[in-house]
């Protein structure tokens, strides 16, 4: 029977669609890159997913954020996924978490009730304990290194964290994990060195903060990266590709 996964079990097959709709996939940060994760994880049958990050929608999100518009800005990033998957797959069990994942919130999840892991945040601290806890468990990661301050989309490679080179947050992820013992991670980074954003105050954060009330203002950042529609979206939708080839097993 048609469904609107039929396109996709063409490629997997019937067994692979069951694999989907049966896996939990709980995907931390969904901003630029994370966003466009979940809406192909949706889209491509995945059957639970766990929603972390506990940012609202800002104005400065709608250049690059797939959930964020106009219509959603204020309102929490979690609750907007959550509606969007609903009109895609209305079976899709989601949970959403308004939480800043940290190592002193960590213990609100238990990485062994997932079949995988997504980590789009960009705190190196929150990177790690991500990368730890899913060593300890067992449970297969993915992570995504620098996005922002970039031009070139064709750039992404698919590595191990100690085969990357050039990208700055890679640079500093690879030292972290040698020091605590984390012995391989799946990331998704670009050799591509970032440029460096102009200073231009009409438009800065600094001097025309717009952060909704309640949320971690992006000035406490050291600096405020530029980013572009179509860079972090082809990192976000990489990851989701690595994701559901690793879940169903596919070679090509």
């Amino acid at each position: 029977m048609l469904n609107q996964f039929s396109r996709t079990q063409l490629v997997f097959g019937e067994e692979a669609m069951q694999c989907l709709a049966g896996a939990r996939v709980a995907v931390f940060g969904i901003g630029g890159v994370g966003g466009y994760t979940v809406e192909a994880l949706a889209r491509s049958g995945v059957g639970q997913l766990d929603l972390i990050d506990d940012d609202k929608v800002c104005v400065t999100n709608v250049n690059r954020q797939l959930l964020a518009t106009l219509k959603t800005v204020g309102q929490y990033k979690v609750d907007v996924a959550k509606e969007r998957i609903a009109e895609i797959n209305p079976k899709c069990e989601v949970k959403a978490f308004k939480t800043f994942y940290m190592p002193d919130t960590e213990n609100e999840f238990d990485f062994s009730q997932y079949n995988y892991i997504v980590d789009a945040i960009d705190t190196v601290k929150g990177k790690l304990a991500l990368a730890e806890n899913a060593q300890k468990t067992g449970t297969p990661i993915i992570s995504s290194m620098g996005a922002g301050n970039k031009v070139n989309a064709a750039a992404f490679e698919v590595a191990d964290i100690y085969e990357t080179s050039v990208c700055p947050l890679a640079r500093v992820m690879r030292y972290e994990c040698r020091r605590r013992g984390i012995k391989k991670l799946k990331v998704v980074y670009s050799k591509e060195k970032p440029i460096r954003p102009k200073e231009d105050m009409s438009v800065s954060c600094r001097r025309h903060c717009v952060c909704p009330p309640g949320t971690r203002k992006c000035t406490v950042r050291r600096d405020i990266p530029g980013s572009t529609a179509f860079v972090p979206s082809v990192a976000g939708l990489i990851i989701a590709g690595e994701v559901i080839k690793d879940l169903t097993g596919f070679e090509g």
